[in-house]
């Protein structure tokens, strides 16, 4: 049977891990609601935007594409792989690594190139993997103009043809219970077909839609990207909210079995000493 000081030691340990698990539950809490709210109203943007340059494209000269909605033939292929800086998430990471693996087993005959968002991304592929360069620093100061520089050379090596599709791997934030593992195509950027019989908006254009478009696009991707990193951010602290409530439930249930065993040990304990100071005394008694 296990010593009773180690027992009790047990149950120090294990009630202070608990303090740690609650704090940072509560922690990743306060920051779900400002994640939430931050994804919640650029979504409507991001989607009128990709609206408006469909519409906006709609008549347009097919003749004039913009460099990134030009369609080549696949050679090469970016990943963009948002993760976080920090464990103790439950799945969060690892579901982005094994659709990554999954990605690069699915596109094997391409050359590949991974773009890390995160720490934990970057500690996943740069061993074995080709690393087009490591972006983990973009949550020291997180904000679009940061996410847009990045994005920047992501749209410079297309246009000079490094790459002939961009994707970007990341968790799309349902709930604070769910996220889903998404893998969306940055570049090219799809463009509606046109359908025949389809009633074509008229539209005034200033200064004309080649300038409009070359505008707008740019500007769709960046923000494409930096909904993804938005998106993932809520999803992670979603993620170590719910992990944290397990693993303090977790803790609990452990703490009071070691109570329940530290209990019946010492209960135990007592009856052998009751035993033997009994067992002693008929012994005098009879001598």
């Amino acid at each position: 049977m296990a010593n009773l000081k180690e027992i009790r030691g047990r149950i120090t340990s294990i009630s202070s891990t608990m303090q740690i698990t609650r704090a940072m539950k509560m922690v990743s809490a306060a920051k779900l609601k400002k994640a939430q709210d931050a994804i919640v109203m650029l979504r409507p943007y991001s989607e009128k935007l990709q609206e408006l340059i469909q519409n906006v494209n709609s008549s347009s000269d097919p003749d004039q594409v913009s460099v990134y909605a030009q369609k080549r033939e696949v050679k090469r292929i970016l990943f963009i792989a948002v993760t976080s800086n920090r464990g103790l998430a439950g799945a969060f990471n690892s579901s982005i690594v094994k659709e990554l693996n999954l990605q690069f087993q699915n596109n094997s005959q391409y050359e590949i190139e991974v773009l890390p968002v995160g720490k934990k991304a970057y500690d996943a592929v740069r061993r074995n993997r080709s690393v087009y360069t490591n972006a983990s620093s973009v949550y020291d100061n997180l904000n679009f103009d940061v996410v847009a520089n990045v994005t920047e050379g992501v749209m410079s090596s297309f246009r000079e043809g490094k790459f002939d599709e961009v994707y970007v791997i990341y968790n799309k934030f349902v709930n604070a219970a769910t996220q889903e593992v998404t893998t969306e195509k940055v570049l090219p950027i799809s463009m509606p077909e046109s359908t025949e019989g389809e009633v074509e908006t008229d539209y005034i254009f200033e200064p004309n839609r080649a300038e409009i478009l070359d505008n707008l696009i740019p500007k769709s991707i960046k923000t494409q990207i930096f909904k993804a990193i938005l998106d993932s951010v809520a999803s992670e602290h979603g993620a170590r909210m719910t992990a944290m409530h397990k693993a303090t439930d977790n803790a609990e249930a452990l703490r009071n079995d070691l109570k329940i065993f530290y209990n019946k040990a010492r209960q135990a304990a007592i009856t052998n000493e009751i035993l033997e100071i009994v067992s002693g005394a008929e012994a005098l008694k009879n001598s």
